[in-house]
């Protein structure tokens, strides 16, 4: 296989309360990402959109997970050039660099005839996550990846786990105000309570609990956050009238997607989600922030060969 073409999802990651250990991956937005297989060791960078991202391989999301492959494979006589059309919003709290980093991984897998496996792609990836955000963190990779909702009980080793996805709408909204994976994490509080770590461990256990069993009610009352969520909240205009509107109309919870500034609602039917998109846009219109909005089964599938 010399070229080929993959359609990369947009991801949640957290879930509220799984910082940094859960995510979920999305049918809409997605980036489109096109790979050539060269003769020779170099990579090409080409971007097909807006957004002004490096194309030298040391400086790009993607260019730097394909030099790791490289690294891996020192005795072969092959590079790669990928075209990125991102339609993924940098800095949207949507997985961006996530969906750069996962699919680069994943087209020069599939070129090189998949001689490598998913833990070992989400490896390679989360070198692009850590010149994202400064981070190496696999929560938005693993679902980019696996598809469906993923547990990431470690990345050193690397144990990740699929769950199973429940019968879910997401209703998410990206106003367009910057909030910097890197800023956003150094707001976080360097120590916790006791008391606040027990409730966030109960939560997480629940919410993983309430996806495996299908249990809607135990989901809906595990969607909490009283780590992270109050501390990032502030960078985000309307977030908790953006949350309130959307339980009262029945969606089952949300909070804020990855580092933010996007807002996630999980509901059981699309009319729902459709209205919980409806009063997200109508918020953030009514204070003349630009903002998009997708309403989105979860993707099962991930990263797909179009």
């Amino acid at each position: 296989m010399k070229n080929i073409k993959l359609q990369v999802p947009g991801t949640v990651a957290n879930l509220v309360c799984g910082f940094d250990i859960l995510g979920m991956a999305l049918n809409e937005p997605f980036d489109e990402m096109e790979f050539k297989l060269l003769d020779e060791r170099k990579i090409i960078i080409r971007h097909e959109d807006e957004f002004h991202l490096p194309t030298e391989p040391e400086k790009n999301v993607a260019g730097v997970v394909l030099q790791k492959i490289l690294e891996k494979l020192e005795n072969q006589n092959i590079g790669f050039e990928v075209t990125i059309n991102k339609k993924i919003k940098p800095g949207s709290g949507l997985g961006s660099s996530a969906a750069s980093a996962a699919g680069a991984a994943f087209g020069a897998n599939e070129l090189l005839g998949n001689i490598f496996s998913k833990e070992e792609l989400v490896y390679f990836a989360m070198f692009g996550e850590e010149l994202a955000s400064g981070s190496r963190h696999a929560d938005n990779i693993a679902p980019c990846l696996f598809g469906g909702i993923t547990l990431v009980k470690s990345s050193e080793p690397m144990d990740i786990i699929p769950l199973s996805s429940p019968d879910l709408y997401v209703s998410a909204v990206h106003p367009q105000v910057e909030v910097k994976t890197s800023d956003a994490r150094q707001i976080l509080k360097k120590n916790i309570q006791m008391k606040d770590a027990v409730k966030q461990w109960g939560n997480v256990a629940g919410l993983v609990a309430g996806i495996l069993k299908n249990d809607n009610k135990l989901i809906s009352r595990s969607l909490e956050d009283v780590l992270v969520e109050p501390v990032r909240s502030i960078l985000i205009p309307k977030f908790d009238e953006v949350k309130k509107q959307s339980l009262v109309l029945g969606a089952l919870g949300g909070g804020i997607s990855g580092s933010g500034p996007s807002i996630f609602m999980l509901s059981e039917t699309k009319e729902i989600a459709e209205k919980v998109a409806e009063i997200m846009q109508k918020i953030y219109n009514e204070i003349g922030i630009e903002n998009y909005v997708y309403v989105s089964k979860i993707n099962d599938q991930g990263i797909r060969i179009v």
